[in-house]
């Protein structure tokens, strides 16, 4: 049988292109499908038009969008669903092979992932509780209402999201789900090497009844990769630091970028640091270490040393295993390239006094590994002697974190914009100062890992405040 082939979808209906492009095994090169591509002026042409999708959006009620949501993840969870236009299908089990073949993930990662996003979707009416904070959502259904005895209207900001999808982790996926319940329409431009997470997700959606048209899949190149963010009128930006520092500063584009998160000890707990060991490995090294809520830096006033070993002996000796072993801890890398940037800057900045490998007594081997053709990034903890080391406060797609030691009365002048900040502390005055900070987005109070996430409150950023304004109104 030949190989699927995965078509841009232009309101939801498939396209095929001249200009395709092969996505492979990360390891054996072997091609697992052909993707067609579409150029800028495609791009331009739909969105032109997308506020006819929005229209055919707005015929159902939020209440039923969140009911197709729910239908949709069952779905994705255990459908098999159209994989492209040649007739061939995806079961979950082959959506998690292929998947793991082209992302590097073990079967275990992808599992979770899929659990993630399943999870989402399964509990989107708490997700847009949390989002809206209890809004009656008829309100947004009729156009205004009542909040709290005020009248209250929410308009649109705009007639799609656009979305520009890195390839890391298949769970990021679940940060647009709720503007299908928010009467928004999204084109994707797809990760080269994950197209697999944002199809299925469609093909679950129009399986639950949600119109196709509100759906644009756009695999395509830089130019028109910059189309879907200059028209839409709100759109997420993945990427490195440079990348979203050029879009910060402008409302349209809620950017998620690196989020160098963070556990904290405070000085009341630093005694019984080694109860801790085990939440602060989690935290560095679950998903693989891929994700931007991963830690990647330990902050303490004291024991800097001590607990950089005690981390280093858990995480250290971890190898690549076969994706299949549900004991695999670390993911290949599909492009191999970007193992061998992280091993050399990590090897430059040890260069620079200050920084010691506390992981290479402890790997017995390489830090960039290989197995059976995959390239793999073993863990790596380092301790530095203050914040200003290139390598305190760095992030990479793999189990990364420094250990940095410093007066508690310094942390928070010198820890800099955290996505997330776990603090294991119970000192009053710690608390008021960690609350009263602006550079702490999602605060954890106590033993919870930085990669814990809570349906009732925001990931990153606000969604339905991204998508929706209030105006003030009277109905006479």
């Amino acid at each position: 049988m030949s190989i699927p082939h995965l078509p841009a979808l232009r309101k939801g209906a498939p396209y095929e292109s001249l200009d395709k492009i092969d996505v492979k095994d990360h390891r054996t090169g072997e091609v697992l499908a052909q993707v067609s591509q579409v150029n800028a002026g495609i791009v331009r042409r739909d969105l032109a038009r997308i506020s006819e999708t929005r229209a055919d959006l707005k015929k159902f009620t939020c209440e039923q969008l969140i009911a197709f949501c729910k239908k949709a993840g069952e779905i994705f969870l255990t459908g098999t669903l159209p994989l492209g236009d040649k007739g061939h299908t995806q079961s979950p089990q082959q959506y998690m092979e292929t998947l793991s073949r082209t992302s590097g993930l073990p079967y275990v990662m992808v599992k979770r992932n899929m659990a993630k996003i399943y999870e989402a979707l399964a509990n989107m009416r708490t997700v847009l509780n949390g989002l809206t904070r209890g809004l009656d959502l008829s309100i947004i259904d009729d156009g205004f209402g009542e909040q709290a005895g005020c009248p209250v209207s929410y308009y649109p900001t705009t007639n799609c999201l656009g979305l520009v999808m890195p390839s890391n982790s298949p769970a990021v996926n679940s940060l647009w789900l709720p503007a299908i319940a928010l009467k928004t329409p999204v084109i994707i431009k797809p990760g080269r090497e994950e197209p697999w997470t944002p199809f299925r997700l469609i093909q679950a959606f129009i399986a639950a009844g949600v119109p196709a048209s509100a759906f644009g899949f756009y695999p395509t190149d830089h130019e028109g990769s910059g189309e879907v963010l200059k028209l839409s009128g709100r759109a997420l930006i993945f990427g490195d630091a440079n990348t979203v520092a050029q879009y910060k500063d402008n409302p349209k584009f809620e950017c998620h970028g690196p989020g160098f998160s963070k556990v904290i000890i405070g000085e009341d707990q630093i005694e019984q640091w080694a109860e801790f060991i085990d939440l602060i490995a989690a935290s560095i090294s679950d998903n693989g270490g891929r994700s931007c809520v991963n830690a990647s830096a330990v902050v303490v006033p004291k024991y800097g040393k001590e607990i950089a070993d005690a981390l280093a002996q858990k995480l250290g000796p971890a190898q690549p295993l076969p994706r299949e072993d549900e004991n695999a801890r670390l993911s290949g890398f599909a492009n191999p390239k970007m193992a061998e940037f992280i091993d050399t800057a990590i090897e430059a900045g040890l260069k620079e006094p200050g920084a010691e490998d506390i992981t290479a007594k402890y790997r017995g081997g390489p830090r960039r590994a290989e197995l059976d053709g995959g390239v793999y990034m073993r863990p790596t903890i380092v301790l530095c002697d203050s914040f200003k080391h290139s390598l305190s406060n760095r992030e990479y797609l793999c189990p990364y974190a420094s250990v940095v030691e410093m007066p508690q009365t310094e942390m928070l002048q010198q820890i800099g914009p955290s996505l997330v900040v776990t603090a294991i502390t119970k000192d009053p005055k710690f608390i008021e100062q960690l609350l009263d900070s602006p550079l702490i987005e999602r605060l954890n109070i106590g033993l919870v890992p930085t990669t814990k996430i809570s349906w009732n409150q925001p990931h990153e950023g606000n969604m339905f405040e991204f998508l929706y304004k209030r105006r003030s109104i009277e109905v006479a």
